[in-house]
């Protein structure tokens, strides 16, 4: 008898719809994992840096040589303007700088003063290695002048031998020249559009997807949407009236969550940075394009939502169906924290464009930068994935295989038009 009960359950549960969104979640994280795998690979990799060096002394002579010796060096001579050209053209790390008077600094008892200008080209986690690298090579040069300072046996001073050289750095981000910061405290400051924003808009799709699958569920097994399927109410009306629904119960949990995360990852960040002062404020204008974009991809999701609930024969198939949708998101969340959209293969751009909830996670680090041709596409791009999903589900609904929980009608790009006025 247990035996039976067992394989009623086994098949049951183990179906297509339950096992293909476990693959696909499970080879988003691999794909995860091998991105992060590679990152000590990564780091193991030399710097690709410029050097223009304007001293002729023994302080400058040991930082060229360490820096020759642990970076790769493609670009070393006296202009900087053309130093920088150099290291943007085979897309380099940063331009190193050392003056003049840097070894008569230290020999005065003051710091050395090393100039980076660094080439910046995403926020992500892991589009920060490069610059972290670049870092290690500094705290080298230092250790490398602190050695050679207690080996003369100066009179220097303690706290120049610890620290003999001091940093000025200007950060080249996509068209901004940013003085006096570098990519690593620029990453800091954007870390909430890097990781809040993209948490928050995910467990908005999901917690609004959800309830969508959810509800089709119950309502199939408790026999409610034949009642309202036999109701005089246009079918397009029961589409977007679940989907508004949802997106405002949606939109609540996600306020919500987003008070409580956004005030945990605060506690990470350093206070009183003001990004107005670096060019990277936004306006009202700014705002309401984010939340266009918010509201249009949620809108997407649910319409997606709603065509998945329209498979489900009861709440028990239901929960199978969300797995694509939290995965779709998974994969939006995961590839925005870790990489810049513009540092992305070609292949994986695409990909990422085409998931709709990708787009408000991008939008305000897009907007901050004054890429509004990547906001407002992808706002259109939603709308027009939405019109979409509501004209099939809206054909579906229309169809009397709806309570089987599958559509073998085939639906045209001329119907899905005409079942949105219906």
């Amino acid at each position: 008898m247990i035996g039976n009960i067992v394989k009623k359950e086994f098949k049951e549960l183990f179906v297509l719809s339950t096992i293909i969104p476990i693959v696909v979640i499970a080879i988003v994280y691999g794909s995860v994992g091998n991105m992060i795998g590679n990152i000590g690979e990564t780091m193991k990799e030399k710097p690709v840096i410029g050097i223009v060096d304007m001293d002729d002394g023994t302080f400058s002579d040991i930082a060229m040589s360490v820096l020759t010796d642990r970076a790769e060096i493609i670009y070393e001579g006296s202009d900087v303007e053309e130093g920088l050209e150099g290291v943007r053209k085979e897309n380099g790390v940063a331009l190193l700088v050392i003056p003049e008077n840097f070894d008569q600094n230290i020999h005065d008892n003051n710091p050395g003063e090393i100039e980076i200008y660094w080439i910046m080209r995403g926020v992500g986690m892991m589009d920060s290695i490069s610059s972290g690298t670049v870092e290690g090579l500094i705290q080298a040069v230092n250790q490398e002048i602190s050695k050679t300072l207690i080996q003369q046996d100066s009179s220097s001073d303690p706290a120049l031998v610890l620290a003999p050289t001091t940093r000025i750095e200007t950060t080249f981000f996509k068209g901004k020249e940013i003085e006096g910061v570098s990519p690593g405290a620029l990453g800091n400051m954007l870390m909430s559009q890097s990781i809040v924003i993209p948490i928050v808009v995910m467990m908005l799709i999901i917690m609004a997807g959800s309830s969508v699958i959810s509800s089709m569920g119950l309502e199939k097994e408790n026999k409610t949407l034949e009642t309202l399927l036999t109701m005089p109410v246009r079918r397009s009306h029961i589409v977007i009236g679940k989907m508004v629904g949802s997106a405002l119960v949606g939109m609540i949990m996600a306020a919500i969550y987003m008070i409580g995360f956004s005030r945990y990852m605060a506690s990470f960040q350093s206070s009183g940075v003001n990004l107005a002062d670096f060019g990277l404020a936004l306006g009202i204008q700014d705002y309401l394009l984010v939340g266009i974009s918010l509201f249009t991809a949620l809108l997407a999701g649910l319409a997606l939502c709603i065509v998945l609930g329209t498979f489900a024969k009861n709440y028990r198939s239901a929960q199978a169906l969300i797995f694509p949708i939290t995965a779709l998101a998974l994969i939006s969340a995961f590839i925005v924290m870790f990489k810049d959209f513009d540092t992305i293969p070609i292949a994986l751009r695409l990909l990422v464009f085409a998931i709709p909830f990708t787009h408000p996670m991008m939008a305000m680090r897009a907007l901050m930068l004054d890429n509004y041709s990547l906001v407002i596409g992808g706002i259109a791009y939603t709308a027009v994935f939405t019109v979409v999903m509501v004209g099939i589900a809206v054909r579906i609904f229309n169809s009397d295989r709806l309570l089987t929980g599958t559509v073998t009608k085939r639906v045209g790009l001329r119907r899905l038009v005409w079942g949105l006025r219906r």
